[in-house]
């Protein structure tokens, strides 16, 4: 039986934070962990001596670290549970309504997204409706207002994702304001650069059952295509020039790190060789770089500090990592093998300034 050790997909997260330069004891711990060993295997010395990488295990190993040059993984992805939309594309109900967004040059080039506001106008009921209803008191009298993003997928079924829900009250009327930035992420990471953004708004029950209130059939908005002036949905875009507000790239290899450096990817260089660990354990490489974020990053005027308070400090992250290829020797059958096996994350391509709270920008997929 293989022992638990051997494992082909070893997912590793070495930096204790983002940017934070990798010690040899954080590698080390992290593949103990990855490989549910205790402590450090000790190969055979005489199997060692004996030991010859086959000619199909070279051609493995650098098919993978040409294709870890290529490939890289973007920091701080999102996560979420997409969930399949029943019925067909523009069917909706009533109490539904689908709003169509251009995005060409809404974004502007090199920039990063802050936040992105949805503006609904909810238009007064009027007061012969509400008497036609009876007394309605506050507390009943709401309605649960749900933003759900809404993808177009190539064979054309539909996903969507929620991503902003508030409870509304019949009385009310004028302006109502949705989070749906991270919407804007979504279409960024996963649509086409020319598809719009499209935001499927639905008004519910505040609470389910056959006794709940109908009240939210009284919660009207403006639509789309009104007439100016008169309340048509608006999507406000609030950006940063990381001109300004981003990395340099690379470090300067000439000049020092200093506190006023601006955030670089700095080169660093892990020796595999002269760590006893790896002695007879890693066969290749015998080292690697795999660089660190340095440097600060300019923060936003107070102003837009005030008006964004949701985000933190920007900090010199991490944004692009690739995987890192090793040959290891394993002991299978009483018989040591080398073996080949890819740590992602391992190396950083890429630094950039990001706050808390945000995702990292990056360019849109084809």
């Amino acid at each position: 039986m293989r022992p638990l050790w051997l494992c082909w997909a070893l997912w590793v997260l070495p930096l204790a934070s983002p940017g934070v330069a990798m010690t040899g004891e954080q590698l080390l711990g992290s593949l103990l962990q990855q490989l549910q060993l205790s402590e450090v295997p000790v190969p055979d010395r005489v199997d060692m001596e004996e030991l010859v990488i086959p000619a199909h295990v070279r051609a493995q190993y650098v098919a993978l670290l040409r294709r870890s040059h290529g490939d890289r993984s973007r920091g701080k992805r999102f996560s979420h549970s997409f969930r399949e939309m029943a019925g067909r594309f523009l069917a909706s109900e009533t109490s539904t309504h689908l709003l169509v967004f251009g995005m060409e040059q809404r974004l502007p080039p090199n920039s990063e997204l802050v936040q992105a506001v949805l503006r609904l106008f909810q238009e007064p009921v009027p007061k012969a409706t509400l008497h036609r209803h009876g007394r309605l008191s506050p507390r009943s009298a709401r309605a649960r207002v749900t933003v759900e993003w809404l993808r177009v997928r190539d064979d054309g079924s539909n996903r969507t994702s929620l991503i902003d829900s508030r409870l509304v009250g019949v009385h009310e009327s004028g302006w109502k304001v949705f989070d749906v930035t991270e919407a804007v992420n979504f279409w960024q990471q996963l649509s086409r650069p020319r598809q719009p953004l499209l935001l499927q708004v639905s008004v519910q029950r505040e609470h389910p059952g056959p006794l709940a209130s109908g009240a939210h059939k009284l919660v009207r908005f403006a639509s789309q295509g009104a007439p100016a002036g008169l309340g048509e949905p608006q999507l406000e875009l609030h950006t940063l020039n990381l001109g300004d507000y981003g990395a340099q790239g690379d470090c300067d290899p000439e000049a020092p790190v200093t506190e006023g450096t601006r955030c670089c990817r700095q080169e660093m260089y892990i020796d595999l060789q002269g760590m006893k660990w790896a002695d007879n354990w890693v066969l290749e490489p015998p080292g690697f770089l795999a660089y660190e974020c340095v440097g600060t990053c300019q923060q936003p005027p107070e102003a837009l500090a005030f008006k964004w308070p949701f985000l933190g400090p920007r900090q010199c992250i991490a944004s692009e990592t690739a995987s890192l290829p090793m040959i290891v020797s394993i002991k299978e059958g009483g018989r040591t093998r080398p073996q080949v096996v890819s740590l992602p994350n391992m190396r950083v391509q890429k630094c950039s300034c990001a706050s808390d709270g945000a995702l990292v920008p990056r360019g849109l997929q084809p």
